[in-house]
Formats: C-alpha cells, sequence, structure tokens
C-alpha cells in the first residue's frame, strides 16, 4: 500500500449552524475527517448535504460553530483573520465552476492574482504564470482574454492560477459543472495528471463519473458523513 504521507487536514466533530431569522441550519452535525497530503479525495451529496459548506471550511473561508480544525499541524481556530487568508493564498488553490476569471484581463494577468496579494515581484509574477499556463497546455493562449477562450480553456486558465502559488492543496467545487462532457474529460485528465505529480486535491462534486477519478469518496447526507470509503475503481496512478 502506498505511504498516504503527511496529516494535512484533521478535523473533529465540526459543526456549523447559521441562523437564518428564527430558524436554526445545522449544515454540519458533527464531521470527523483525516485528509493526508497526496490525496485524491471527492466529496459527494444531495444538495443541502453540507458539502459546499465543508469545502469552505477547508477552505478556510468558514470556521466552525464547534469543533477542531487542525491544518498541517496549527489550530485554525487561534489563527487571526490575517492568519487564515495568508493560509489560504500561500496553501490552499481554488478551481470554481464559474472559473471566476477577470473578463477584461488576458490569462497571465488572471493567473498572477495570488502572486499580487502575495507581494512577489512583477517579473517573478509573469515568469511563475507562464509557467503555469505552460503546465496546463496553454501555452499558446497567454495574451487571450476570458472571451477569446473555450470553456475548458478558460477552467485551464483557472487551474493555473490555483497552482501558481505552488499550494499544499487544490479545492475544486464542481470543475466540469459548466463544461460539455468532452471537455469534461479532458479537465479531469489535468486534474489525474496533478495528482500523479504530488498535488493535493479535494473536489466536491455531484456526478458520479467525475468522483470515479479520486482514489477516496466521502458521502455527505444532512451534514453528516453516510460514507467514506477508498475507490477501488479510480485508474492507477502513474
Amino acid at each position: 500500500m502506498r505511504d498516504p504521507g503527511e496529516l494535512v487536514i484533521d478535523i473533529a466533530d465540526v459543526t456549523k449552524l447559521y441562523r437564518m431569522g428564527s430558524e436554526v441550519v445545522h449544515a454540519l452535525r458533527g464531521v470527523t475527517m483525516k485528509i493526508h497530503r497526496n490525496a485524491y479525495l471527492a466529496v459527494m451529496g444531495p444538495s443541502g448535504s453540507g458539502k459546499s459548506t465543508l469545502m469552505n471550511m477547508l477552505g478556510g473561508l468558514d470556521t466552525p460553530t464547534a469543533g477542531y480544525y487542525d491544518f498541517a499541524g496549527e489550530d485554525v481556530a487561534e489563527m487571526s483573520d490575517a492568519e487564515l487568508a495568508d493560509i489560504r493564498n500561500r496553501e490552499i488553490g481554488c478551481v470554481f465552476q464559474s472559473f471566476n476569471l477577470r473578463p477584461r484581463s488576458n490569462a497571465i494577468h488572471n493567473v498572477e492574482l495570488p502572486l499580487i496579494y502575495a507581494g512577489v515581484r512583477a517579473n517573478v509574477r509573469k515568469e511563475r504564470a507562464m509557467e503555469a499556463l505552460e503546465n496546463v497546455g496553454l501555452g499558446d493562449r497567454m495574451h487571450h482574454r476570458p472571451n477569446e477562450l473555450s470553456g475548458g480553456q478558460r477552467q485551464r486558465v483557472a487551474i493555473a492560477r490555483a497552482l501558481v502559488n505552488r499550494p499544499s492543496i487544490i479545492l475544486a467545487d464542481e470543475p466540469t459543472g459548466a463544461l460539455d462532457t468532452k471537455t469534461g474529460v479532458e479537465i479531469m485528465e489535468l486534474f489525474e495528471d496533478l495528482y500523479a505529480k504530488g498535488n493535493t486535491i479535494i473536489m466536491v462534486t455531484h456526478e458520479e463519473d467525475v468522483a470515479r477519478h479520486a482514489r477516496r469518496i466521502v458521502r455527505l447526507r444532512d451534514g453528516l458523513i453516510e460514507a467514506d470509503e477508498t475507490n477501488l475503481d479510480a485508474p492507477p496512478r502513474t
């Protein structure tokens, strides 16, 4: 069995409550999970199961109402907002269903954004952005704006942006949801390549054929983990 690698995420009995007027919504009801570096994990569940809340929690965009979240040996509850923002920028790359690209900026400038926030020098930013775009097969589209790119190419720009800071973890929220079947397959092949290179991937999806690429599948229902299983049908790691 392959070494699971260093423990990077450790959450224990995490709950999340939202107040909507007089109503209390229990988004998570005591979730416990460990994720090791170089994992490939899919989080599945019906609408309202808590998967988006869990993704936001893992990405440091939200904090637990109760429970414990340790990221790379640090207690997230003890971090200031500035420290959380720094962790997000350095350690976590996010890929969204809607791409979230700046429409008036070309591919290089979109990919550079995390490096701007990190205070990286302009010449280094450009070099790393170009490298990231080369790595996702867009070396010939660097100066194109989003409206000059196909859906699959826009998602590749978003993935390059997620990778440019060389994060510990890539969080992908429905990464093929806005794509046609053929383009979705190409994007999943790209994630497969990133995993083979040692990236940690955590992906939210409602599509079984997308989840089958992951080596571990966690299923949520009503804010609880319904199943947490090794995916024996996943393709072998190359």
